[in-house]
């Protein structure tokens, strides 16, 4: 990847999906969904271990880009022989070139031990299944955006705001905040806008 384009695109997973087949009586279930950041790529694998508390396995994997070219990996066997789980899943992520995506594969032993090569198979098309239930589509990266306005401007930030075509949410307490999701390519562009219509009255931090 070239970090000097923050506009790059990348291939993620379209929505969360969960396959599930079964080997010679243990059920595998695959579960992936798109992230943002390492804190939700976690926050997702601890809620998957949470629903499938009583499984004999969670096998998390996932892979998660922390800015330009850095590429932040991690996966787990989760008490499975090292090298047949964990690993099998990234191999499928990386695969596959996808990035901002978590899995988690979830085994319910069935009382026949699989040998490495067939865990090794197991994980891989669990994840394998799940991606391709989810779909695969290309993204922009994108930086969360936190404006925040006295009520007179407001208006003026909101509008330049959804002509910038941005998902955002606000809210009005004492000072009026905008949490703005925006394409790492058009963030600098946007801020030049806000600061420009607003006098410099409103305060920018990159979340």
């Amino acid at each position: 990847m070239d970090g000097a384009d923050d506009g790059e695109r990348y291939r993620t997973v379209a929505e969360p999906a969960t396959a599930r087949f079964v080997v010679r009586g243990s059920e595998f279930l695959g579960h992936v969904r798109p992230v943002e950041g390492v804190e939700e790529a976690e926050s997702f694998v601890e809620s998957v271990r949470e629903e499938y508390a009583d499984a004999t396995h969670n096998v998390p994997a996932y892979r998660v880009r922390t800015g330009g070219d850095l590429l932040r990996e991690y996966a787990s066997d989760d008490g499975e022989p090292s090298g047949s789980a964990g690993k099998p899943a990234m191999n499928v992520l990386a695969g596959r070139g996808l990035e901002n995506v978590a899995a988690v594969v979830t085994r319910y032993y069935g009382g026949t031990n699989l040998g490495v090569g067939g865990l090794v198979r197991a994980y891989s098309r669990a994840v394998n299944e799940a991606v391709d239930r989810a779909g695969v589509v290309e993204r922009r990266p994108h930086e969360r955006l936190s404006i925040t306005v006295g009520y007179d401007d407001s208006g003026t930030v909101r509008g330049i705001v959804e002509s910038a075509d941005c998902e955002f949410e606000a809210d009005y307490g004492a000072e009026v905040s905008f949490d703005v999701r925006v394409p790492v390519a058009e963030a600098d562009s946007l801020r030049d806008r806000l600061r420009s219509a607003t006098s410099g009255r409103a305060t920018l931090e990159t979340g």
